[in-house]
């Protein structure tokens, strides 16, 4: 049997109402606008009301790429969220996010790969959808980051945010969809950007909350230099891959991380920037849904029309990687 052609037939979006302004870190930390502007180029990032856990934030962008994607909930048949902050252990923010749908149908799970978590959920809801097994999936990348971010830490509080972004996948004519995934995993630097409490390692305890062990640790120097040797080397290899060249590409979505990260893949891609989806100004790291937001963005603003050849790509904790090439 042929394998199905696979593609986003929906896409939608959500971020918290609240946004938190380089201005305002001022007040809570040592910093300050022009630093931050000129180290990662974020100015803001929308924090999660008190009451807003990841998979209301998930929610949201789900109805709207349903709506989109004309498919209704009762006919979802498998929905996977990328995430590093569940709601809670278990269920999976997936199994929540079913109920609250109505997605009564659905197989359910969350997938834990950092901020490459939505590619490589991509890459998971495509080879379920090829082999027949299920007709269409919601896949959904959303993080709930201030819940793990240390706001006395000028080092790491600065660059994140909180969001969702959803994309339905289904059957695509042929020649459409998604041509290719490069995934991949540098476990040796684990160490580099971690979340330590919480954990069997780590269970909960007054010594865990009083280290530190709930927030997020980065070695932000290490990581810097992975990002941009891999978001460098994933690209070529999924290009290959695809059997397309970097000229071919209409469309580029990086991982929004970091704006000199950024800078530095579209130089090694020959891209100009406005064929490269910068939105970290606004959203900052958003992990998980970083990609998603992006994406749905540049097809909300008519940025990428059918045909147009779609290349996503991302790094993250553990330390992974995922990128695709596909077609509009």
């Amino acid at each position: 049997m042929k394998a199905r052609s696979v593609g986003i037939i929906g896409t939608g979006k959500y971020v918290p109402e609240r946004v938190l302004t380089n201005a305002e870190l001022e007040t809570m930390v040592e910093t300050n606008d022009e630093w931050i502007v000129s180290r990662t180029g974020i100015r803001e990032r929308h924090i999660a009301a008190p009451e807003q856990a990841t998979s209301d934030l998930a929610y949201e962008a789900a109805v709207r790429a349903l709506k989109s994607a004309g498919i209704t909930a009762e006919n979802l048949e498998l929905i996977i969220v990328a995430t590093v902050t569940p709601d809670m252990t278990f269920p999976s923010t997936a199994c929540i996010l079913q109920e609250k749908l109505g997605a009564k149908k659905a197989a359910a799970f969350d997938l834990s790969a950092a901020c490459s978590g939505f590619v490589y959920s991509l890459a998971v809801a495509n080879g379920f959808i090829q082999t027949g097994m299920y007709s269409n999936a919601l896949v959904i990348g959303a993080d709930t980051l201030s819940r793990i971010t240390d706001y006395t830490d000028r080092n790491t509080c600065v660059l994140f945010g909180d969001g969702a972004g959803a994309v339905v996948l289904g059957e695509v004519p042929e020649g459409r969809g998604f041509l290719s995934f490069d995934l991949g995993a540098e476990g040796a630097g684990g160490e580099l950007l971690k979340l330590e409490g919480g954990g069997s390692r780590y269970p909960a305890s007054a010594e865990t909350i009083q280290s530190g062990k709930h927030f997020i640790y980065m070695n932000g120097r290490e990581v810097f230099k992975f990002a941009v040797r891999v978001m460098g080397t994933a690209t070529e290899e999924v290009l290959r891959k695809a059997g397309k060249d970097k000229s071919e590409i209409d469309l580029f979505v990086p991982h929004q991380a970091n704006i000199r990260i950024i800078q530095s893949a579209m130089q090694r891609l020959d891209l100009p920037e406005e064929k490269c989806v910068i939105n970290v100004d606004k959203y900052a790291n958003t992990s998980a849904a970083s990609i998603p937001l992006a994406l749905v963005e540049a097809a909300e603003e008519g940025r990428v029309q059918a045909g147009d050849t779609v290349l996503l790509v991302g790094f993250g904790g553990g330390l992974t990687w995922g990128a695709s090439v596909l077609v509009w």
